[in-house]
């Protein structure tokens, strides 16, 4: 079985990205497409902030249409991982009929469930996995967690049992964070690439400042292991989301480059990153 990898960066609708990743430009101008021209997947991350109509699911696929190999992952909505007060069945609906059109296009690899540091590994915790898995059965599923209480065998089990992606992630490594690793659960491989900005990791003024880093590619190598031993998984989608000023595009091509993929660099990058193109 063939491994299919595909790098990409998490979303592509960033005010800092004018004239760094994406060239100048008139109204007309489509950023997605022209990312889809060179990366076979990227994630979606507007729907964290509020529920898509599936108009904009379907919009998405058609601006994609140029590139055959790809495929879109998503972040779900945070009303289903960072409300206290818990998600509705109205919720779950609304979020199915976004999820659909990505689906039926057969542009859907993965739906990414992210939670908090501050979730933690316990009876009440899976509870509310196991109450999100069901409401979100039939889609390839996958879970983000940062907390080393799930990082062992027994809570694996329970995503394999579930059919549901562990999501391997490289972040700031503070006392009982998860760690780096090449684990595979469920449908597909999935790694997220967050960098490694301890000092705005929790005490950032703005969000984007916690993603400003730029990984060297020592710091890669071990990535590109990672990603390699990964290789019992159909399909692995690697995310990388340190996006601040196009980080996150020289990266992806870097790992494209590392694994002997075809990696092209959008060429405006090169003023800005001169030694990495």
């Amino acid at each position: 079985m063939e491994h299919q990898i595909r790098i990409g960066p998490a979303g592509w609708s960033y005010s800092d990205w004018e004239g760094i990743v994406y060239p100048p430009h008139g109204s007309k101008f489509d950023p997605l497409a022209y990312l889809a021209s060179f990366f076979d997947t990227i994630e979606i991350n507007s729907p964290f902030y509020r529920i898509p109509p599936p108009s904009h699911a379907k919009s998405w696929v058609r601006r994609v249409a140029a590139n055959p190999a790809f495929k879109f992952t998503t972040k779900v909505f945070r009303g289903f991982t960072h409300d206290a007060a818990g998600f509705t069945e109205n919720d779950v609906r609304a979020f199915r009929d976004y999820l659909d059109p990505l689906a039926e296009s057969n542009r859907l690899g993965a739906v990414l469930i992210q939670y908090p540091w501050s979730f933690r590994n316990n009876e009440e915790s899976r509870g509310q996995l196991e109450r999100l898995f069901d409401g979100f059965d039939g889609y390839p599923l996958s879970l983000e967690v940062r907390h080393s209480t799930f990082q062992n065998d027994a809570f694996l089990q329970f995503l394999e049992e579930r059919k549901v992606s562990w999501v391997n992630i490289d972040q700031p490594l503070f006392h009982d964070s998860v760690k780096p690793s090449d684990t595979l659960t469920g449908p597909v491989g999935y790694v997220r690439l967050h960098g490694r900005n301890f000092e705005k990791w929790f005490a950032h003024g703005e969000s984007w400042e916690r993603y400003n880093y730029l990984y060297s590619s020592e710091e890669l190598t071990p990535w590109v292991d990672r990603i390699q031993r990964m290789s019992d998984a159909k399909e692995t989608y690697v995310i990388t989301n340190n996006h601040f000023r196009g980080q996150a595009i020289v990266n992806a091509v870097e790992l494209e480059a590392s694994l002997g993929m075809d990696a092209k660099m959008p060429p405006q990058l090169k003023g800005t990153y001169p030694d990495r193109a």
